[in-house]
């Protein structure tokens, strides 16, 4: 039917006076409604967009203020979803009688693009913002050392020039790892191809943390089975344990204990410090991008993105990350995989 009526007296008028073909054939949903605000003829597009029935449709109350114009609504499906629709209002006289004819175009998809782009604009801003802040101190230090080398190339005594040295690369890996971050969440938020999951064995990666934390690698007990594999891109794996020791060493206390253990088709690691661990207060933010304890020092340097790139590549790869207090008020931060072969559901935290 090109288009739904009421009932043959008074629909079959109306079809006579509006162009049923223009309207039928109309990609846009088209209602008439009277001078009471009752819907009398909708058209195909209408029952698609309003997912309701012609019957359902015509003979029930627009729910809409009427006027003369374009405007969006936001229209609530019966199944409770909802969508934005661009909504251009004309009226007319057929028959003597008053009508207004909306002509309603579906705009979600163009909303929801505009404001995850609006979003996406937001957190540059704040990644800016965070990298010039933390970038000029360790900047602001090097400029200092190097200037003091420069100065003093002739009288600095052997130590003293060695110090300057070391601090100057301790300034710099500070910089490279601030600049990984961010570097890492604007991957993350360019949303490409996913990397495929490898057999990662995860003693190999834990082994591979430690070469890379130096001195700090005597500070860490492991516990690992040997022969533990998980499915996981290598790299990002690497990342997640990397973010987990570092935030263990910023904010906690030595030693600190890794554990990974097999549980059903799973891997589950656990970074355990022996500081004061974290405000319960605090802990729905942990994870969240940015977030920084409200207790945290300033002189310890952070964007706050790292376990938001824990947690963010975990469930990237089939698993996920949180925080589990612990009776002795440590700090225990915990990490599940998949293993490698056939999964099944995973397990409830405990």
């Amino acid at each position: 039917m090109a288009l739904s009526k009421m009932n043959e007296p008074i629909g079959a008028g109306y079809e006579d006076d509006v162009s049923r073909q223009v309207v039928a054939a109309s990609a846009d949903g088209i209602l008439a409604v009277d001078g009471t605000g009752i819907i009398r003829l909708c058209n195909r597009a209408a029952e698609e967009l309003f997912a309701r029935s012609a019957a359902d449709l015509v003979g029930s109350p627009f729910g809409f203020p009427i006027a003369v114009g374009a405007s969006e609504i936001d229209l609530i499906l019966p199944d409770g979803k909802r969508r934005v629709v661009e909504m251009r209002v004309t009226a007319t006289t057929l028959r003597d009688e008053r009508l207004h004819v909306a002509a309603l175009r579906d705009v979600t998809r163009h909303r929801d693009a505009e404001h995850a782009l609006e979003a996406a604009l937001e957190r540059q801003n704040i990644v800016l913002a965070v990298a010039a802040h933390e970038l000029h101190s360790p900047l602001a230090a090097i400029s200092v050392l190097a200037h003091v080398l420069r100065d003093n190339e002739t009288t600095l005594p052997r130590q003293r020039r060695t110090e300057i040295t070391n601090r100057i690369i301790e300034r710099t890996t500070s910089l490279q790892a601030l600049v990984r971050k961010i570097l890492i969440a604007s991957r993350i938020d360019a949303s490409g191809t996913r990397p495929v999951a490898e057999r990662v064995p995860v003693l190999e990666v834990v082994l591979e943390q430690l070469a890379d934390i130096d001195q700090n690698s005597r500070r860490v007990h492991v516990s690992c089975p040997d022969g533990l594999v998980a499915a996981v891109d290598r790299a990002e794996f690497s990342e997640m344990l990397g973010n987990y020791l570092e935030n263990a060493f910023a904010y906690g206390h030595p030693p600190v204990e890794i554990h990974a253990r097999a549980r059903a088709d799973w891997v589950e690691v656990r970074v355990v410090d022996h500081g004061t661990g974290v405000p319960d207060s605090f802990v729905p933010n942990l994870f969240q991008r940015f977030s920084r304890g409200p207790n945290c020092e300033q002189r310890i340097e952070g964007t706050g993105l790292g376990l938001w790139i824990v947690r963010t590549l975990a469930r990237a790869n089939g698993g996920d990350a949180w925080y589990e207090p612990d009776s002795r008020r440590e700090a225990r931060f915990c990490l599940r995989l998949r293993q490698s072969g056939p999964t099944h559901p995973a397990p409830g935290e405990p």
